[in-house]
């Protein structure tokens, strides 16, 4: 059973900057540190992707994925790549979602990111909510893609492999424009959703695609052999 653990109080001041965790927690000697966050939890189309980051050195620009421009995101992506110690990524498709329902998925995806990292940690830090059953001591910390940089790293790399994911699956079902919005739910998704029915790549347990599938339930048959219900 892993026993969770906290190391002495350390204040990390608000202009302590993105590295204020990792340095406060390496003056305590737990090192190496592992962020941890994931990308499409709120999606309705495409794969949850998990990421888990052990930067060896700084990086300059590094914020919340969602804070940059995608050119920037792909340019801290390669940099990150590069010049990290280790990095982990876990790809869980729509039907495993659809199967062991979201929460699951994400803690199960931490998990395994954590684990093919294939070094030693000192400690881990999750975006968000605890992941219990970690090899190191670990902390949630709220909104931690913008507070740490080992987080923020992990939230970049799995928004890139994410949205690259999803604009391949743009040119195989270019109907529902997921390279616009990466399966997110917008008029215009839910829009092709009635008119074509569901992909094999929608989340079916999720409620803006059930509700199409049950709408169209008697209705005529959609071209992926669904309900596309009635415009």
């Amino acid at each position: 059973m892993t026993v969770l653990f906290r190391p002495r109080p350390s204040i990390v001041r608000r202009d302590s900057g993105l590295y204020g965790y990792e340095r406060a927690l390496a003056r305590r000697g737990l090192t190496p540190v592992a962020g941890v966050d994931e990308a499409g939890r709120g999606a309705c189309a495409g794969p949850l992707v998990v990421a888990a980051v052990v930067l060896r050195s700084e990086i300059d620009g590094l914020a919340d994925s969602k804070l940059l421009t995608p050119a920037r995101r792909e340019e801290l992506h390669t940099r990150i790549l590069a010049t990290a110690r280790a990095v982990k990524i876990v790809v869980i498709p729509p039907e495993e979602i659809d199967t062991r329902g979201l929460h699951k998925c994400n803690i199960a995806g931490m998990r395994r990111a954590v684990a093919g990292l294939g070094c030693d940690l000192g400690y881990v830090l999750i975006d968000g909510f605890p992941v219990p059953g970690l090899p190191a001591p670990s902390l949630a910390v709220w909104k931690g893609d913008q507070v740490s940089a080992c987080v923020a790293a992990a939230s970049i790399v799995a928004k890139v492999t994410r949205d690259r994911l999803m604009t391949e699956l743009d040119d195989q079902y270019p109907q529902y424009g997921f390279a616009e919005h990466k399966g997110y739910v917008t008029a215009r998704h839910r829009q092709a959703l009635t008119a074509h029915g569901p992909s094999p790549h929608h989340r079916f347990s999720f409620v803006t695609v059930n509700s199409v599938v049950r709408a169209g339930a008697g209705g005529e048959i959609g071209e992926n052999g669904l309900g596309a219900g009635v415009a």
